[in-house]
């Protein structure tokens, strides 16, 4: 965050929805009170909890207690998944992106639905057309690599999907997260993204403040700094962010 990161990135992976484990609610509780609270909607020190989970409704309100401020769950696991609020709970029911995005809200936190790359964008259209703004997402995440693991390729064939909701949603905060860095990062913001997850290219680089004033540039220069606010967020691997607190 010193390096002029204005969110923070935290990958949360269960095991099941992704082969990967990482951490949850407890971890999220011990780093928050080293980044202050964000004072506004899109405020620096926003935690951005991208839940990469088989399960995403039961985890809400622990991750709303451990200080997360916009909870983002995957498309592919809400259409799958049960009703139940809590891992100790168990529901016959089944759970939807709308329902779960109405339960985000509902518990303080700002919603975005996330998308995998084989998944098609026009899935997306329905939610973003709801007439129930409580219903709608804050946010949406593409995915530029396949979700659980880092330092992967950029996928540029998933920039049409960017370009097709923001044609559509001019004033959509668009995420892209997976292989971003400077030489990716043109291609991101010519598509329509303004909010950049970037780990590797910021993590592996010798000046990272350097890396992120790039990167958050060429976002600007598209978009106009009057536009839809830049968010820059500096993402962090699990073994990273331990090691650093």
């Amino acid at each position: 965050m010193d390096n002029g990161a204005d969110w923070l990135h935290v990958d949360v992976m269960d095991g099941h929805f992704v082969p990967n484990m990482t951490f949850g609610a407890p971890v999220v509780t011990c780093i928050r009170p080293f980044v202050d609270r964000p004072k506004t909607a899109w405020g620096r020190g926003t935690f951005d909890c991208h839940m990469m989970v088989a399960e995403p409704k039961i985890w809400v309100k622990e991750l709303a207690k451990a200080g997360c401020d916009l909870y983002c769950f995957h498309y592919e696991a809400a259409i799958s998944s049960t009703a139940a609020e809590s891992a100790t709970e168990t529901s016959s029911e089944k759970t939807n992106p709308k329902e779960l995005i109405r339960y985000i809200h509902k518990n303080k936190m700002q919603a975005g639905i996330a998308i995998k790359p084989d998944t098609p964008v026009n899935v997306l259209w329905d939610i973003l057309e709801n007439s129930n703004r409580e219903e709608v997402p804050d946010m949406v995440l593409v995915m530029t690599v396949h979700p659980g693991f880092g330092g992967q390729k950029f996928m540029a064939s998933e920039l049409p999907k960017v370009t097709a909701i923001r044609d559509r949603y001019p004033d959509m905060n668009i995420e892209v997260d997976g292989g971003l860095g400077p030489g990716t990062i043109d291609q991101a913001a010519d598509a329509g993204a303004n909010v950049i997850v970037a780990g590797s290219a910021v993590f592996g680089s010798k000046n990272p403040a350097e890396v992120i004033h790039k990167l958050r540039e060429a976002v600007n220069t598209r978009r106009g700094k009057n536009d839809l606010e830049t968010n820059l967020q500096h993402k962090r691997t699990h073994l990273k962010l331990t090691n650093r607190l």
